[in-house]
C-alpha cells in the first residue's frame, strides 16, 4: 500500500520515482543531489522504506504534485503504470517517462502527449539498491524517445531534467532505438551470458580455468554479473531487433571460425585490424562544448515538432544542450529554442530550413 505525500513540502521541483532499485534508486539519490523533493514507492513496500533510508527518496508515497514521474519498473509495468497516472484527474500537468530497454512496444500500447519514452545508457554489476550512485547518470548517454503524439513542453521538461542530471540527451524514434540497442547493449549481454556460463561448466572439469580469467575475460563478461529479472522482458520485446543482430553475429563468428580452421593468418590478421581501428574510433563520453549557439525557430503549436527536429539533430550528430519551448504572442504558435555546438549549428540550421522551418542562429561566445 502507498500513501499520498503531504502536498503542503515546500519545494518548486517535486518527482515521483516508482521503483526503486539500482535505477530508480539512483534516481532519487541524483535528484535529491539536486534540490529536488522525491517521493517514491515500489512493489514491495520494504524495498521502498529501504530506499527512505539510504537517501533516495524523501517520502514513501505517491505524490499528484509532482511535475515529473519516473517509472523504474520491468518493461512489462510500464504501460499499466503510466496509463493510470496520466488518466488521473488530479495530475493534469504531470509528464511521465520510463527507463526501460525497449523502447517500441511501449510507445505503440501507450499514445500520450504528457509520456516521453526514454532510456538512461547507464548501470553497474551491482544488484538494486546496494548499488544505487547518484553520479550513475553523468557522462552518460540518456536516450529519449518522442513520437508524434508528444508533446513539446513534455519532452522539454524530460530533457531539461535529465540533462540536469548530467546526461547527454540523444533522441531517437522508438523502433529505431531498439534497433540500435539491441547490437550494443541487449546481444553484448546475451553474449557475455553465454560465455560466462560456458567458462563455469568447463570449469567444474578443468577447475584451474576460472582462475586464468584475466583483464580480457572479465571485461567481456562483466555485465553478466547484473540483474537478470529484467532481461526476460528485453528479450521478448525486442525480440525482432535481438534475433537480427544474433543472425548477423552468427554469420561474422563463422567466418571467424574458418579463418581460424583454414590456418588463414591474412584473414585473421584483417579481422583484428579493422576491429582494433573501430574500437579506438569510439566516441568518448560527450563534453560540453566551449563555444554554444542559440537556435531559434519559430514553430506551430502541435504535437510532435519537437520530436521532429530533436531527432533530426540526432541524425546530424549534434548535441543538443538544453531546449525551451517559448509561447508567442501570435496564437497558434511558439519558438523552439535550443543551445547546441557552435561549430555544428550551421549544419543543423540548413537541415531545419529543408524541412520548411525558418531559423535564426545566435553566437553566444
Amino acid at each position: 500500500m502507498t500513501f499520498p505525500v503531504q502536498a503542503s513540502v515546500a519545494s518548486a521541483k517535486r518527482a515521483l520515482v516508482i521503483g526503486t532499485g539500482l535505477i530508480g534508486g539512483s534516481l532519487g539519490k541524483a535528484l535529491r543531489r539536486r534540490g529536488w523533493y522525491v517521493s517514491g514507492f515500489d512493489a514491495d513496500e520494504a524495498r521502498a522504506h529501504v530506499a527512505l533510508t539510504a537517501g533516495a527518496l524523501d517520502a514513501v508515497g505517491d505524490d499528484p504534485s509532482a511535475t515529473i514521474t519516473f517509472i523504474a519498473t520491468p518493461v512489462s509495468e510500464v504501460v499499466p503504470l503510466a496509463r493510470k497516472l496520466l488518466a488521473e484527474s488530479d495530475r493534469p500537468d504531470t509528464v511521465v517517462t520510463d527507463v526501460s530497454g525497449v523502447k517500441g512496444p511501449i510507445a505503440r500500447e501507450l499514445v500520450h502527449p504528457r509520456f516521453v519514452g526514454g532510456h538512461p545508457m547507464a548501470g553497474s554489476e551491482q544488484i538494486g539498491l546496494d548499488g544505487a550512485d547518484p553520479d550513475l547518470f553523468v557522462g552518460a548517454t540518456w536516450v529519449l524517445t518522442p513520437t508524434a503524439t508528444t508533446d513539446s513542453h513534455a519532452l522539454a521538461r524530460v530533457h531539461s531534467v535529465v540533462t540536469e542530471l548530467g546526461a547527454d540527451v540523444v533522441a531517437l524514434t522508438p523502433d529505431d532505438h531498439d534497433r540500435l540497442v539491441a547490437m550494443v547493449s541487449h546481444v553484448p549481454h546475451l553474449v557475455a551470458a553465454t560465455l560466462m556460463n560456458e567458462a563455469s561448466a568447463a570449469a567444474r572439469a578443468d577447475t584451474a580455468l576460472l582462475r586464468l580469467a584475466a583483464g580480457g575475460f572479465r571485461d567481456m563478461t562483466r555485465v553478466a554479473a547484473g540483474q537478470p529479472s529484467i532481461w526476460p522482458d528485453v528479450c521478448v520485446d525486442n525480440a525482432d531487433a535481438i534475433v537480427a543482430a544474433l543472425d548477423q553475429l552468427l554469420v561474422d563468428l563463422r567466418r571467424v571460425r574458418d579463418r581460424v580452421a583454414g590456418a588463414d593468418r591474412a584473414g585473421i590478421l584483417e579481422m583484428l585490424h579493422q576491429a582494433s581501428v573501430a574500437r579506438r574510433a569510439l566516441p568518448g563520453a560527450p563534453t560540453r562544448p566551449d563555444h554554444l549557439a542559440e537556435l531559434r525557430v519559430p514553430v506551430p503549436d502541435r504535437l510532435g515538432v519537437l520530436a521532429e527536429l530533436t531527432t533530426l539533430a540526432t541524425g546530424l550528430g549534434v548535441n543538443i544542450v538544453d531546449i525551451e519551448v517559448a509561447h508567442s504572442a501570435e496564437g497558434q504558435r511558439g519558438v523552439l529554442v535550443m543551445l547546441v555546438d557552435a561549430d555544428r549549428a550551421r549544419a543543423l540550421r540548413e537541415a531545419i530550413a529543408e524541412r520548411g522551418y525558418a531559423c535564426t542562429v545566435g553566437d553566444l561566445s
